[in-house]
């Protein structure tokens, strides 16, 4: 081994998830791990230009990767108003009315959770006339299936909301639209200056919570566009896999693109599709009716039309993902799936899986499928949540990381942006309510790398901290094993990407 590292991380607590136990040190070069052991041996490599991170005895992880996101939505929530966390509809109106209308014209605000208040309704048009009866104003509810729309809002893009997807009472639009039709008032908020700046900001965020690697989960070509501007302008400092909504097929597939061409920073991932919607906006396809009515949920992509976009995409050669929340939902996205010709080898994957039978969970380990889940979403399973009051008994049943993983399936975990955040979500796996959806510290951190990267293909390179893999690791002011009641807590000091320091806490 000839020359000097560009970059040591000495001190610390390295757990390499390459090899048992723990170093003290590791030494990165051309972006590359090219030394892990003691703090005497990794010197070695240390030359003149060599930049030394005194880690004082912290631990350092790999790279979290989020294998289920949308930058652009993380970054919805930095630049527009910030509903997460508001008591009630008084306060929403409140953060709404303090911001200026923006981008396009509007107010919007990113987060609202209805299921915390006191009458657990949605916004409707009465409720956001109150901000304002002359700009449009926009309140996407948390699981971003969901928006709510004043009256200028309704008369700007009404015409082109598919009906289908908008709320009628007393034959008139109530404010509150579902799925598809969101999209339309995406497109109406802000163009591709707008969805640059989001990405950029929403890295930084990423960045600071020590994610070095995201899926994102994209729909139309602004956002794809804007990635691969930044890669060219070296501005683009997290690895980024992009998986294409379904109606991208054909023009991904007429291009050339094809599952894992790209580059070390930016890569074609899989072909990505909902069946259902969500147990928030009781969208979500499921055998039971709702424990507080309305339904038993939604198609948002009928399962005849699902089969064949599986069997397109199967045979196109691309990896497929399919979003699929209840049990219905979860059943007919597996009997698509494993017509495949090898789901296992072609890494095909469920995107949430939230409401799986033994039997689904027999299925997918059977079949070698992927669940990709979100671990923070157990912040609506807790007694007396949201979960309970959707599903009644069944919520102890939901997100069964537990289950799954002793099944032998493979886990991938991402955060959905709600809200993006590793230790928080490791933390929500760590301290589940139910012995079947809890892990422990280590196989939790496994799902957030080795499993995120085996996800996209990366299991040769990113995931661990052996020699050979790529520089990405992060740096915590303290460990998850010493204190898994407090994961949550836990602060990020540096996250360094291909062995450059991209964040360090102030």
């Amino acid at each position: 081994m000839t020359g000097s590292a560009d970059l040591i991380l000495r001190n610390a607590a390295v757990h390499t998830l390459d090899e048992p136990g723990v170093v003290e040190a590791i030494a990165i070069r051309d972006g590359r791990v090219v030394k892990v052991g003691t703090n005497r041996s990794v010197t070695l490599l240390q030359g003149i230009d060599t930049e030394v991170l005194d880690c004082e005895e912290r631990p350092v992880l790999p790279g979290f990767i989020d294998a289920h996101t949308h930058l652009r939505s993380t970054g919805r929530y930095l630049v527009h108003a910030d509903l997460s966390g508001a008591e009630n509809r008084d306060e929403i109106i409140e953060r709404l009315d303090t911001i200026r209308a923006e981008h396009g014209g509007w107010r919007v605000g990113i987060g609202y959770d209805e299921s915390t208040w006191s009458d657990g309704t949605l916004l409707t048009r009465d409720d956001l006339d109150a901000v304002s009866d002359a700009e449009p104003v926009a309140a996407f509810r948390v699981d971003m299936h969901t928006a709510s729309l004043n009256s200028a809002a309704l008369e700007q893009v009404g015409a082109d909301l598919p009906p289908e997807y908008v709320e009628i009472e007393d034959g008139q639009p109530t404010g509150v639209i579902y799925e598809d039709a969101l999209g339309v008032v995406r497109s109406a908020i802000g163009g591709e200056e707008l969805t640059r700046t989001l990405l950029e900001v929403a890295q930084e965020h990423a960045l600071s919570l020590g994610v070095t690697c995201i899926h994102d989960m994209v729909r139309g070509s602004s956002v794809p566009r804007a990635y691969r501007e930044l890669e060219l302008d070296r501005e683009l400092q997290l690895r980024v896999r992009l998986n294409y909504w379904r109606n991208h097929l054909e023009a991904v597939r007429e291009l050339g693109l094809r599952t894992n061409h790209g580059s070390d920073r930016l890569t074609v991932g899989a072909i990505k599709s909902f069946s259902d919607g969500s147990f928030g906006g009781r969208t979500a396809k499921v055998s039971e009716p709702y424990e507080d009515g309305n339904g038993d949920g939604t198609w948002v992509v009928q399962p005849e039309t699902l089969h064949q976009l599986v069997d397109d995409v199967e045979s196109a050669g691309y990896q497929v993902t399919i979003h699929a929340i209840g049990d219905v939902a979860i059943d007919e996205t597996l009997t698509a799936i494993e017509r495949a010709s090898d789901p296992a080898n072609a890494r095909h994957r469920i995107e949430h899986v939230e409401l799986a039978t033994d039997g689904h969970i027999e299925r997918i380990a059977s079949a070698g499928i992927i669940a990709s889940m979100q671990p923070n979403f157990h912040q609506w399973a807790q007694p007396g949540g949201l979960y309970e009051s959707r599903l009644g008994e069944r919520f102890k049943r939901t997100n069964r990381f537990r289950d799954l993983v002793d099944a032998g399936v493979r886990l991938a975990f991402g955060s959905d942006s709600m809200p993006m955040g590793p230790l928080y979500g490791i933390h929500c796996a760590v301290n589940a309510p139910n012995d079947c959806q809890r892990l422990t510290v280590d196989e939790a951190i496994e799902a957030y790398t080795i499993g995120g990267a085996y996800a996209g293909f990366d299991e040769d390179r990113l995931g661990r901290l052996g020699q050979g893999y790529v520089g990405d690791c992060v740096v915590l002011d303290r460990s998850p094993w010493d204190d898994p009641w407090h994961i949550e807590d836990i602060e990020v000091t540096h996250t360094i990407v291909g062995g450059e320091l991209v964040y360090e806490r102030e």
